[in-house]
C-alpha cells in the first residue's frame, strides 16, 4: 500500500526504517501521548519488534509516514473484535520536528477512505488524552466528532487522565463525499 498525501507518503514499514524509526520515536514528548506499548527510550529492539508486528498485522492497516525520504511517524487503523468488530480504531504519531505542518491531518484524511474500503466497519474511533489538544484538533479538522468523555479512563505516568473519544461514522463520511447540488 502506497498513499501519496499533499505533505507525505504513507507506505508499509520496512526493516530498513529501523534507524529512522528509532531516531524519530525516541522522544519522551511523543511517548507521553501514546499507550504504554510505545516505549521510551525507543531502541533498535523496540523498532524491530514493532516492524515485525506491523508487517504481519491482519486486522489493521499500519503505515509509515514518510517525509523527505525518511519514516518520521506512523499511522494506522486496527479493526476491533467481538462485539466491537464493526469499529476500527485509528492512531498516529509524528516526530516533533515535523509537527504543526499539517502532515498528520493529511495522513488521517488519506487513511479514512482506505479504512472504510478495506475494513468491514461502520465507524472509526480515536481515544485521545484530554490534554492532547493538537490531536483533538486534528480529529475535528478531519470530520470526527466528540462522542464521549471517559473520566479517569487512562492511567499514564502515575496520573489519571480523561479520554476524549472521537468518532467518524461511515454514513457521515459518505454523506460528506456527496457533491452539493
Amino acid at each position: 500500500m502506497h498513499i501519496i498525501t499533499p505533505s507525505s507518503i504513507l507506505r508499509k514499514w520496512s526493516y530498513a526504517d529501523i534507524p529512522s524509526l528509532v531516531f524519530h520515536a525516541n522522544n519522551p514528548e511523543i511517548a507521553k501521548w501514546m499507550r504504554d506499548g510505545f516505549p521510551y527510550p525507543y531502541t533498535d529492539v523496540d523498532a524491530d519488534r514493532f516492524i515485525t508486528m506491523a508487517t504481519k498485522e491482519e486486522n489493521g492497516i499500519i503505515l509509515a509516514i514518510e517525509v523527505e525520504g525518511m519514516a518520521v511517524g506512523g499511522i494506522g487503523t486496527h479493526q476491533l473484535c467481538d462485539i466491537y468488530r464493526k469499529t476500527s480504531e485509528i492512531g498516529y504519531w509524528l516526530s516533533k520536528e515535523y509537527q504543526g505542518k499539517g502532515i498528520i491531518s493529511d495522513a488521517v484524511l488519506a487513511l479514512i477512505p482506505v479504512a472504510f474500503e478495506h475494513q468491514d466497519i461502520i465507524r472509526i474511533q480515536a481515544g485521545v488524552f484530554h490534554s492532547n489538544l493538537a490531536s483533538r484538533r486534528v480529529l475535528e479538522k478531519c470530520g470526527f466528532t466528540l462522542e464521549s468523555i471517559r473520566e479517569k479512563a487512562i492511567f499514564k505516568n502515575d496520573e489519571f487522565l480523561d479520554e476524549y473519544m472521537y468518532v467518524l461514522f461511515r454514513s457521515e463520511y459518505e454523506r460528506r463525499k456527496e457533491p452539493i447540488i
